[in-house]
């Protein structure tokens, strides 16, 4: 097996990079390198990955179809992990043109390229937030997800749409993976976790939206890259699953636990809910158990220790 992954310098990029390069398998990897978050913590994954002698990296962006399409010519994968997106629900609020250029010309670009180049299958980031302004709580893959309320959400729902027309036309075999808020060491400062971790640390308040009344199913990343890794293994023709912890917890529960884990108190600022928020998210993973062999093991409790630990380990804490 040769793996193309593209967003490899991003969390969940680098993450399952890592998880086939210590078994030997060859991975390819793909990233712009933008300045969404903190380039330091991009280029310092890399550096770790760059220790494996079974690893490539080039510099591409998703809308450089050109430069993709000598890399999948040179490289020649048999599968392909797309990663690559321009992240953050909110931000696609100030920047939607960004959102339009990574998550739908570079989704297409990436699929196009697939299609054309014997690639056995392709693998792909959806997101919860395709659920939307969803009622019925957990959220299904059997549901009905046509009104997302933010645009990040539609780009990623256009990429589920996509890709069953691909493989409906062109017999390529495609997964989407529908994430729930991914956390852990190495992960992205733009996620609520390391926001409060670093204002607690520096005695500055931080930001509670909806007075406080939120809940997440936080899903450590050890979970995310083994239901990904099984996505791959298993190489359906054309499904979409959700990959969560199956179990919503408050946000107020999971600050005590950060406040806990580093013995300090947070200065909270409670805020009105943002613009394309919800209030709520909840895996139901029935069917990833049953079809992907999928099971969670990472409670928030020790979760938080893990990421915690690294962040004082690597701030230097």
């Amino acid at each position: 097996m040769r793996v193309l992954i593209t967003g490899v310098a991003g969390f969940i990029g680098y993450h399952l990079a890592k998880s086939f390069l210590s078994e030997g398998i060859e991975v390819c990897g793909i990233d712009n390198i933008n300045n969404y978050y903190d380039i330091n913590l991009k280029k310092d994954r890399l550096k770790n990955l760059s220790s494996y002698k079974n690893f490539l990296f080039k510099k591409i962006d998703m809308i450089n179809k050109e430069l993709l399409s000598n890399t999948f010519i040179d490289y020649k994968p048999t599968k392909v992990i797309n990663l690559a997106a321009q992240a953050g629900v909110r931000y696609s609020i100030e920047n939607p043109y960004a959102y339009l250029e990574s998550n739908l010309i570079g989704f297409l670009n990436i699929i196009e390229l697939c299609r054309h180049n014997n690639v056995k299958g392709l693998i792909y980031a959806s997101s919860s937030s395709v659920y939307g302004s969803n009622k019925k709580i957990p959220f299904s893959v059997e549901d009905r997800v046509s009104k997302p309320i933010a645009l990040y959400g539609a780009t990623k729902r256009a990429n589920e749409l996509i890709a069953h027309s691909y493989s409906h036309l062109y017999d390529l075999h495609t997964t989407g993976l529908r994430y729930f808020t991914a956390y852990g060491p190495w992960g992205r400062p733009d996620m609520a976790m390391f926001i409060f971790a670093r204002k607690i640390l520096k005695n500055e308040p931080i930001p509670i939206f909806n007075h406080g009344k939120m809940r997440r199913d936080f899903t450590y990343i050890d979970d995310i890259i083994s239901g990904t890794r099984k996505a791959v293994e298993k190489n359906y023709e054309c499904e979409v699953f959700n990959i969560g912890n199956n179990k919503s917890e408050k946000l107020m529960d999971m600050i005590a636990l950060i406040e806990k884990e580093l013995g300090l108190q947070a200065k909270k600022r409670l805020l009105p809910i943002q613009p394309g928020d919800i209030p709520e998210s909840f895996a139901n993973i029935e069917k990833s158990k049953k079809m992907l062999g999928y099971k969670p093991t990472t409670n928030i409790n020790e979760g938080i220790q893990h990421f915690i630990s690294w962040y004082k380990d690597y701030y230097k804490i």
